[in-house]
């Protein structure tokens, strides 16, 4: 069964194989990126439809991807190490790096470990990060309906918020990243809004200082944003942003490579 994409005035939108949603782009300025139709050329490229029809193949019939390496690796940064709080995406049964073992690395060695709740403000759906209370809660969590374990409601009152609190590193997942560090997510933006939101919270100097045009469209936090990526979800090929997106700052892959921006 084919994947299918498609374009209109309102953005783009495309279905999976498995009836998910892929991506739902509708640019906030159509002269920030130039045009709607552009994107919608780009997102109809013959490169990307194989590389969604591929990656959500493995949600089908793929088993959960092992993050042994990649976890290894980020463990392994001086960032995480010297990190007190983090913030961590819990990852779907299948079709991304599985952060389980980060969660439980994060919760054994002391530190504050922050996770995604998505919730309605003002009618629009947005992401915080709350506080986690053991490994114990987290084997608890019930899935949500994508199988991402997810905090209910009635569990949200008294549990501390990381956008106030402070985060040292952030953990990101995506559908797709490319060399310059720019990310493809899901489609509802939240990864983006709280990153606007917690640049608007911290009076810190920025984590890491390089200074250059690129920095200066798309600044660096003073916490580190890493992305964890299967070697099939970095492209060689540059994904478009427009003014609101976020770089990231460095990306671990699925086969352990690492990759830096500043040190790019």
């Amino acid at each position: 069964m084919p994947l299918s994409l498609s374009c209109g005035m309102g953005g783009i939108s495309s279905s999976s194989p498995n009836g998910f949603s892929i991506c739902k782009a509708r640019p906030a300025q159509k002269d920030a990126i130039g045009s709607i139709e552009s994107v919608c050329n780009f997102y109809n490229s013959t490169m990307l439809a194989w590389f969604f029809f591929r990656v959500f193949r493995l949600n089908d019939t793929n088993p959960p991807i092992p993050a042994s390496v990649a976890t290894t690796k980020l463990l392994s940064l001086a960032e995480y190490q010297n990190a007190k709080s983090i913030a961590v995406y819990l990852s779907m049964p299948s079709g991304e790096l599985s952060t389980t073992g980060i969660v439980h690395d994060a919760l054994k060695s002391g530190k504050n470990v922050y996770i995604p709740y998505i919730h309605t403000k003002d009618k629009t759906s947005v992401m915080d990060m709350l506080a986690l209370g053991s490994m114990t809660e987290f084997e608890s969590l019930q899935p949500d309906k994508w199988g991402i374990p997810s905090l209910q409601t009635t569990q949200i009152e008294g549990r501390q918020n990381g956008l106030t609190q402070g985060l040292d590193l952030i953990v990101m997942p995506g559908m797709a990243f490319d060399h310059g560090f720019r990310r493809l997510g899901h489609g509802k933006g939240y990864y983006d809004h709280f990153l606007t939101q917690y640049s608007k919270q911290t009076s810190k100097m920025p984590f890491l200082g390089k200074k250059s045009e690129t920095i200066r469209l798309f600044p660096l936090l003073n916490s580190m944003v890493v992305a964890l990526s299967l070697q099939d979800q970095l492209l060689s090929e540059e994904i478009p942003v427009v003014e609101h997106d976020w770089l990231v700052d460095a990306i671990v892959v699925g086969d352990g490579r690492y990759l830096n921006r500043v040190a790019t």
